[in-house]
């Protein structure tokens, strides 16, 4: 054997497999960007890393993203790729780019605008529309080289549009003929290497006027025609974003008509907070019996309740649909920081109520309720008491006025944090109660999209600072071989990427090298590096000594090496020949 058998070498490090197998101390060697040999290994690598005392796990996969345009302007998948991600799924809840007509394109950017919270004149100066088909659009992002390797879901709206034209937009039926080409550009588009297609139900999703996305109100004939897209080709998967409004019954028997028509895996939203507890239980259960009768359906969760960024130099904050607020709300924070400091503005804006087209976002900014200062690190796990209102009600003053007061410190670049639900006893940890039961994978953590008011990519993190290591802030606990199964072979075996997510020879050569204990969020940060000049959140990371893509370090210590081995994944993946 040649001293140089392996292009990189992790030497004696404590294996995680991402199997739930229990780690063990080894070494791991990488050759042509697949694992060659795992324990005990006799050659040597182009490149070594000393993990002693580290944790070395598979790359993680993100199944639920939106770098659907990210990837077409930038090479870098951030903030997932901070977070020891080397797999994104994106196309998910039925909003994207593709496929769509030159005439089109003013749609698809108001729809990913409002449902995606991606501005308007970042996607105008970012998006380079060299394609028309998904096997066009996926031929133009299939060129580009990443930080992470990235794959690609049909969005049902975009595609509604694509046949029906405006009659699409203006949610009317779709004729025989419609469905006929929505299921045949379905089988085209998952032949030319879609991973899958996703719908969304959800009543949250809207074009930037307030109108419901294309895909809202289709009846069951239109599924049904994106079903049988996916039994023509063969492959793929169906994700849906459910109307969380109707029954769990009722929706989820769709999600059982596209798994049973498809003959292929389907999987869902599952989002757990207090007001959604009963659902998400009915949800999983009747997952359960689905999974009993042969079917093959995933719910996806977060670990934490997805949480809502409010800031004055964000997108929302309780304030930001307010009249009098809105003269100051394109100003430099420096600038609108010094008016809201002049007490007759401040009067006018606190004693003034939102107004918006969009009603989910006229009801994100009035809940007041329940909002924490984020700090640094950040809390995600808060007590309840601390919110800002019970403090306000202690110290017997308006709500409103402390928000605001909020607000300005730190010279308007203060974050409050809105955990969307707890469970019905406050605590912040209710997505626990869903580890573990049949077909629950965790997801959803929405990189590259939600720029100005989300950033929940960094879950892989939290996972493992809070539910591995610890925290004072929850009773959970979790051996490190279960957190890294949930994060890496679960989720890709979910859909179909079987080539990934484990350490063992064969399989593709993504891993992570992690000081567990020096494993720490940062707390957000505003950055304007998107295309003319946009603003996004963005979160580090400490602990990660190295993120590696096909046997090549892209990130140390948080710092991008500067590698771009990621490219777009074709399609389904087999599991290596043992």
């Amino acid at each position: 054997m040649s001293t140089k058998a392996y292009d990189l070498v992790i030497r004696s490090g404590t294996v995680v497999d991402g199997l739930g197998g229990t780690p063990f101390l080894g070494d791991v060697a990488i050759r042509e960007g697949r694992i060659a040999a795992i324990g005990h290994v006799d050659g040597q690598g182009r490149e070594e890393i000393d993990a002693a005392g580290r944790l070395v796990t598979p790359g993680f996969v993100d199944i639920h993203t939106h770098y659907d345009g990210q990837i077409t302007w930038e090479h870098s998948l951030r903030p997932s790729a901070y977070h020891g991600v080397t797999t994104v799924v994106m196309g998910n809840c039925g909003v994207g780019f593709a496929p769509v007509r030159p005439d089109q394109r003013e749609m698809v950017v108001s729809l990913m605008e409002g449902v995606e919270e991606i501005p308007e004149v970042v996607m105008t100066a970012g998006v380079p529309w060299n394609w028309e088909s998904f096997p066009d659009y996926l031929d133009a992002i299939g060129g580009r080289p990443c930080d992470v390797d990235f794959a690609a879901q049909l969005p049902h709206s975009p595609l509604r549009v694509y046949v029906m034209g405006e009659r699409g937009a203006n949610l009317e039926p779709p004729t025989e003929s419609d469905l006929a080409d929505m299921r045949r550009l379905t089988a085209e588009a998952l032949s030319a290497g879609a991973l899958g297609v996703s719908s969304s139900r959800q009543l949250a999703h809207r074009f930037s006027d307030g109108r419901p996305a294309p895909s809202l109100f289709t009846e069951k004939d239109e599924l049904l025609a994106l079903a049988g897209g996916l039994r023509d080709a063969g492959t793929g998967v169906f994700q849906l974003a459910p109307n969380t409004n109707n029954p769990p019954e009722e929706e989820f028997a769709l999600v059982r008509m596209m798994a049973e028509a498809s003959g292929r895996p389907a999987s869902f939203s599952i989002l757990s907070n207090d007001e959604m507890s009963p659902r998400w239980r009915s949800y999983v259960d009747l997952m359960e019996a689905a999974i009993a009768d042969g079917l093959a359906i995933h719910g996806q969760i977060l670990p934490r309740p997805a949480g809502a960024m409010f800031g004055l130099d964000l997108t929302f904050h309780p304030f930001v649909l307010n009249p009098s607020y809105r003269p100051i709300a394109d100003l430099p924070l420096a600038e609108k920081v010094k008016a809201m400091r002049n007490p007759e503005l401040r009067r006018k804006i606190v004693s003034e109520s939102p107004d918006g087209p969009n009603p989910f976002i006229a009801w994100v900014v009035t809940q007041t309720h329940l909002l924490f200062p984020l700090g640094s690190p950040p809390n995600y796990a808060p007590e309840i008491d601390d919110n800002l209102s019970a403090r306000a009600q202690r110290a017997g003053i308006d709500p409103k006025e402390l928000i605001y007061d909020e607000l300005l410190k730190d010279e308007g670049k203060a974050i409050i944090y809105f955990p969307m639900g707890t469970t019905g006893d406050g605590r912040f940890d209710g997505s626990t109660d869903m580890f573990g039961r049949p077909g629950v994978v965790v997801a959803l953590g929405d990189g590259g999209a939600h720029y100005g008011s989300v950033c929940d990519a960094a879950y892989t993190t939290f996972m493992l600072t809070q539910y591995v290591r610890g925290s004072a802030s929850t009773a959970y606990r979790m051996p490190v071989e279960t957190a890294v199964k949930m994060l890496t072979a679960d989720p890709a075996r979910a859909v179909g990427l079987e080539d990934r997510g484990v350490l063992a020879p064969g399989y593709k050569g993504d891993a992570n090298v992690i000081d567990l204990d020096s494993l720490q969020l940062h707390r957000p940060e505003v950055q304007r590096d998107l295309p003319a000049g946009g603003k996004r959140l963005m979160q580090l990371a400490d602990g990660y000594d190295c993120t590696i893509v096909s046997g090549t370090v892209t990130y140390r210590r948080g710092e991008p090496t500067g590698a771009l081995p990621g490219r777009l994944v074709r399609g389904q993946q087999p599991r290596p020949a043992r």
